[in-house]
C-alpha cells in the first residue's frame, strides 16, 4: 500500500510540476507605454522619449528596462546576460510600434544620429529599411543576428551635436522646431535675432 501512496504522489507532483511549466511557458509580455515624466534609461540615466529610438525589455520575473537608445538596451544586455530576457523591443521608426527586437530589420551608419549617438536605427520590416536607406543615401542593413558581432561604438562627433541631455534637440535630424534647450533644461523661443 505504501508504494501506491507514493506512486500516486509522485504522479501528482509530476502533473503539477508540468502545470507549472505549461504556465510559465504561456507567459505573455508586452511592450509597456512611455512615460516621459518618470521613464529614465537604465543605462544612462537619460530620460526615455517617446519616440522611434524608445527600447525595452521585460524580464522573466516580470522586471521591465526602458532605454532612450539601442545602444543603451545592448550594454544592459552586456552587463546582465540575455538567459532572464522575457521580451525585448524596439520601434519602428516611422511610426513608433513596437517590435520585438529579433523580428525588427536595422539600419546602421555611424553618421545617423540617435540618443546616445550608436546610429542604429530599427524598421518593422526590410522594405521600410531600403526605403530609409535609398532616400537618405547612407546606411547598411542588419538583423538581430548581425547586431550580436556589432561592435556598438559611438559616433563621437554626433554626440557633440546632440543636446547636453543626450537627445537631439530637434528630433528625427530634421530642422529646428523654434525651440532650444538651456542650460537649466527649460525650453526657450528662438527670437529669431
Amino acid at each position: 500500500m505504501n508504494k501506491s501512496l507514493n506512486r500516486r504522489w509522485s504522479m501528482v507532483m509530476i502533473l503539477m510540476f508540468g502545470m507549472v511549466l505549461l504556465t510559465a511557458c504561456g507567459t505573455k509580455y508586452a511592450a509597456l507605454p512611455i512615460n516621459e515624466d518618470v521613464d529614465i534609461c537604465a543605462i544612462c540615466k537619460m530620460q526615455v522619449k517617446d519616440d522611434a529610438y524608445a527600447t525595452q525589455l521585460t524580464t522573466k520575473d516580470g522586471q521591465n528596462y526602458k532605454f532612450d537608445d539601442i545602444g543603451c538596451m545592448n550594454q544592459w544586455k552586456t552587463e546582465n546576460g540575455t538567459d532572464n530576457i522575457g521580451m525585448d523591443y524596439v520601434r519602428d521608426y516611422n511610426d513608433k510600434e513596437w517590435i520585438e527586437y529579433s523580428k525588427a530589420t536595422y539600419v546602421y551608419d555611424a553618421s545617423l544620429r540617435t540618443p546616445m549617438a550608436y546610429g542604429i536605427l530599427n524598421f518593422k520590416d526590410k522594405p521600410s529599411a531600403e526605403a530609409f536607406i535609398a532616400e537618405q543615401g547612407v546606411g547598411t542593413i542588419m538583423t538581430a543576428e548581425d547586431l550580436a558581432s556589432h561592435d556598438w561604438k559611438q559616433n563621437t562627433e554626433n554626440m557633440d551635436m546632440m543636446g547636453e541631455h543626450g537627445h537631439e534637440e530637434h528630433g528625427h535630424g530634421e530642422e529646428g522646431d523654434g525651440n532650444e534647450m538651456h542650460e537649466e533644461g527649460e525650453m526657450k523661443e528662438e527670437s529669431g535675432h
